[in-house]
């Protein structure tokens, strides 16, 4: 048995039961795919069935209100993906008629659809024979073989998906994408995978090298900064509360959030009261809501952010409800402190 009949063997008898494997529709695999892009697929589930059953078909994502499909993305991260997604969707529903391109050159062509996502609708949807190389695929290929290129490096990409497309079973490329992508998620994993069960360790380099912990190889690292964030939650007489769009690119661009306050380093209670009281100068009182600093991880940067209260005598032009508020698409961070804090 070879590389490819080994693998897709294992993956008959292993396969998790995932929805987006019981059809060859290109937008529902499309949708599982941005979606699971950073993204593991116990969490993805839940908003792959919350955006099918929304949006059930391309011209139903591509009718929708950007803020009902940034609503309902809410929690996953990375929302230039859902903006793409919608944006591409009426592009799908409009321009093509609702038709995907049947072909990975074409695939290409669609805004937020890359290399690997192109490979993974044009194999799984219309059978092409093209490899798919995500991080699963990096990690067995380069230990199967015991390949140290550094994955992050620049000819990466050309090198494992030459070797991939030597390997892909050219009968049934689907299965061999799907095979090598579930193998890696549940097999070769990351950290202390299961060599002694594994059906490739016969043949494995980088166990016979005791070499499994060490590859794939990635030097470069990715640069860290630290963010220190102060929202303030301003209420009124009427128990209400003002929130703003972000419209200025970067994270969270036209999610909504409070009122904010952002300094180089962590800043004391005097000094951030101070600059609450000149925003908002009818604040009647002021004080720190949660004592414990937040700490919201993002890929390039870790936000430190604290929330503060500042109570106006006034009623606010635009003040909403703390369940108007709860519509509204916020970062994940701010919705789960507006579901602990009630005003």
């Amino acid at each position: 048995m070879n590389f490819s009949n080994l693998l897709i063997s294992w993956y008959l008898e292993n396969k998790r039961d995932l929805p987006w494997r019981n059809t060859t529709d290109p937008y529902h695999i499309w949708l599982s795919e941005i979606m699971l892009q950073q993204t593991r697929v116990a969490q993805g589930l839940p908003y792959f069935f919350a955006f099918t059953g929304s949006f059930s078909t391309v011209h139903d994502l591509a009718k929708a209100d950007e803020e009902k499909v940034l609503k309902l993305w809410q929690g996953l991260g990375y929302y230039s993906r859902a903006r793409n997604l919608h944006g591409t969707a009426k592009y799908i529903s409009e321009v093509l008629n609702g038709e995907f391109p049947d072909n990975y050159k074409d695939l290409l062509k669609l805004k937020g659809v890359g290399e690997y996502t192109a490979a993974a609708i044009a194999s799984f949807s219309f059978n092409e024979c093209v490899p798919v190389v995500d991080g699963n695929v990096y990690r067995v290929l380069s230990r199967y073989f015991a390949i140290e290129t550094d994955i992050a490096s620049g000819g990466a990409k050309k090198e494992f998906t030459a070797l991939a497309s030597e390997l892909i079973d050219k009968e049934r490329p689907a299965l061999f994408n799907q095979a090598i992508m579930e193998f890696g998620a549940l097999q070769c994993v990351p950290k202390n995978p299961n060599c002694k069960d594994c059906p490739l360790n016969n043949s494995c380099l980088a166990l016979a090298k005791n070499k499994v912990n060490e590859l794939p190889v990635k030097l470069k690292k990715t640069k860290i900064s630290n963010r220190h964030l102060n929202y303030i939650l301003v209420v009124d007489q009427n128990n209400n509360s003002i929130i703003n769009k972000r419209t200025q690119k970067g994270i969270w661009h036209n999610l909504y959030e409070f009122p904010v306050i952002e300094t180089e380093n962590k800043s004391d209670l005097k000094e951030i009261e101070s600059k609450i009281e000149e925003m908002f100068p009818k604040a009647s009182s002021v004080k720190l809501i949660e004592h414990e600093e937040t700490i919201h991880k993002l890929s390039h940067q870790h936000l430190h952010i604290n929330f503060w209260k500042a109570t106006v005598n006034t009623v606010l032009e635009k003040g909403i409800s703390h369940q108007e508020l709860l519509i509204l698409p916020v970062p994940i961070v701010l919705h789960n402190f507006i579901e602990r804090n009630p005003y």
